[in-house]
């Protein structure tokens, strides 16, 4: 429990630093966000088995052809996710998240991968299995979602951490729709953060497993601390990069800081993994913010 109040009352701090940083930064802050969107689309897609690398996604975002056979159904589904985040990170604070937004972003999401299902939830016998978890009912999905929501805003008084980590469990336990569930949970994860004022997260191929691991821990126990353990080291990282560019900092690799240094490169991996120093990961590598050496006259 300590563990993650610390990690709480970290998230408010760097929260207030980046607001203090991006004072009449808007234009950096907007760059940011948009050479983040390959990297979101790349990690999200692969969590759902998508084959593609994050610079064959760079590639298809910015039309450029590739050196290798790609399905149609790769290339839309790297096309229309990168349309839903770019969407979400104007769009969010303009209208508050109702079943009608969901329904909207999934019809972006899934148009022309299978038209017949983009836009709406399950139902008739539309039933879904995911590992050994069957999904509730489609009788039951809207009223499941309009409870989420509405638990959702009703624990405003909570951290943010635990209200997205929660809702997120919630959303994937009901998968609501017959395909793009876990690309939609992602994106409704960046909705909220977006519109309630911090920053959006990037939750990494790399961390599938344990991301896993949080579905079932909650289907066993109903618990979110393995859930919530993973929102705040994505949230966390996402705000150590945006920092370290608003603050101005010469941005280097963790490798290259060990050697300036004279540190161990292993043990600074294993504490940027535990988000205990201003690393972050940004396109597979690890990099740090540091402050520029003052010229001696």
């Amino acid at each position: 429990m300590t563990k993650i109040l610390n990690v709480y009352n970290k998230i408010n701090s760097l929260r207030e630093r980046y607001y203090r940083a991006s004072i009449g930064k808007n234009a950096l802050v907007a760059i940011i966000s948009e050479a983040e969107v390959a990297e979101q689309v790349y990690n999200s897609n692969a969590i759902e088995n998508s084959t593609l690398s994050l610079e064959e996604t760079e590639k298809i975002l910015l039309q450029i052809d590739l050196d290798r056979f790609i399905s149609e159904r790769e290339i839309f589904e790297a096309k229309n996710l990168a349309r839903v985040v770019s969407y979400i990170n104007k769009r969010s604070k303009e209208q508050e998240l109702t079943l009608e937004v969901i329904l909207f972003l999934h019809k972006m999401l899934i148009s022309n991968i299978r038209d017949d299902i983009a836009g709406r939830f399950r139902m008739n016998n539309e039933f879904v299995r995911v590992g050994s978890h069957i999904a509730p009912s489609p009788e039951e999905v809207s009223s499941r979602l309009e409870k989420m929501l509405s638990e959702y805003n009703a624990e405003s008084h909570e951290n943010i951490i635990k209200r997205i980590a929660k809702l997120h469990l919630v959303f994937e336990y009901t998968h609501p729709f017959c395909d793009g569930n876990g690309r939609i949970g992602r994106v409704l994860n960046n909705y909220l953060l977006i519109r309630e004022g911090f920053v959006p997260i990037n939750i990494k191929f790399i961390d599938r497993k344990k991301y896993y691991e949080a579905f079932r821990e909650f289907d066993a126990k109903g618990a979110t601390a393995t859930m919530e353990e993973i929102v705040g080291k994505a949230l966390t990282n996402s705000y150590h990069k945006r920092l370290a560019y608003l603050e101005g900092k010469k941005i280097i690799t963790l490798a290259d800081y060990a050697k300036d240094n004279k540190l161990s490169h292993s043990n600074l991996i294993n504490k940027a993994t535990r988000q205990t120093i201003e690393a972050f990961l940004e396109k597979g590598v690890w990099k740090i913010g540091i402050e520029h050496k003052k010229k001696t006259t």
